[in-house]
């Protein structure tokens, strides 16, 4: 039985772009009991280009989730198909409607065996905490972090390198089949959080700044405070659309025990 209690939120802000183009939710999987899913999609391709492909994503991951059972099929299969499909439904549409749409992805699905598995695609990041103490996070499919890996640029210059928009993998590419990276964590605890944000956010802060945040608050009091930081912090630049989902692991409630004492009557 499971020690804690998940309390989970979405939010997002349009920073100083003319459209939201980013998407968030949760999930309940009717045919799995106990499992639950975080989906964050940031889209881009042009006006509307972008918001539909990353609504395509919410849409195909809920469809999915919605039918998932795990006497038929594993988390982790589940997430492929999801990237599979949202990516040839995105660049069909993008043939029939001349534009080129494509999107980011990064999923969540807790489990109630006290597992966590995700799965992105582009630089969309999931962050995984312990307490306040940051204890990993994806690692972006972007042209940086391959120099990076290479040894040809230092992480502390990743985060304002001219080209650290540049994706090299995406869903929807017309070009370029996308990859799906997945990650697992067993044994989740009362304490645990996990992060699920578009650029427009993890730009603006430091690991131990978001488990902070996340650490101290509820979900909807983190949010509104990382949003509002940001805001602060993209002051004087146009900043792009700020979206994230949090899901916490608290300690549930101890229980009440309430005994009244009543007379004792006295049978003759």
């Amino acid at each position: 039985m499971s020690q804690y209690k998940i309390e989970a939120g979405t939010a997002q802000h349009i920073g100083d772009r003319s459209e939201q183009q980013d998407r968030a939710a949760l999930f309940s999987a009717p045919k799995a009991p106990g499992y639950m899913m975080a989906v964050l999609a940031d889209g881009m391709g042009g006006r509307s280009g972008g918001s539909m492909a990353a609504e395509q994503v919410i849409r195909t991951a809920r469809q999915n989730f919605e039918l998932f059972s795990p006497l038929t099929e594993t988390v982790e299969e589940m997430m492929k198909i999801i990237a599979h499909e949202v990516h040839t439904i995105i660049k069909l549409t993008g043939f029939s409607a001349e534009k080129q749409p494509h999107s980011t992805m990064v999923l969540l699905v807790i489990t109630p065996d006290k597992s966590a598995i995700w799965a992105h695609v582009g630089d969309s990041r999931l962050y995984r905490f312990s307490g306040p103490n940051f204890a990993e996070r994806t690692t972006d499919h972007s042209y940086v972090e391959q120099l990076i890996s290479q040894g040809k640029l230092a992480r502390d210059e990743a985060k304002n390198h001219k080209l650290s928009n540049i994706l090299i993998n995406v869903l929807g590419s017309s070009s370029n089949e996308p990859y799906i990276t997945i990650g697992r964590h067993d044994g989740l605890k009362a304490g645990d959080a996990f992060l699920l944000c578009s650029d427009g956010l993890w730009h603006y802060f430091s690991d131990a700044e978001l488990g902070a945040a996340l650490a101290m608050n509820s979900p909807r009091q983190a949010s509104e405070m990382l949003i509002k930081k940001a805001r602060e912090r993209a002051a004087g630049t146009v900043a792009d659309n700020c979206t994230l989902a949090i899901v916490k692991l608290v300690t549930l409630p101890k229980e009440q025990r309430n005994y009244t004492v009543g007379k004792m009557g006295r049978a003759v």
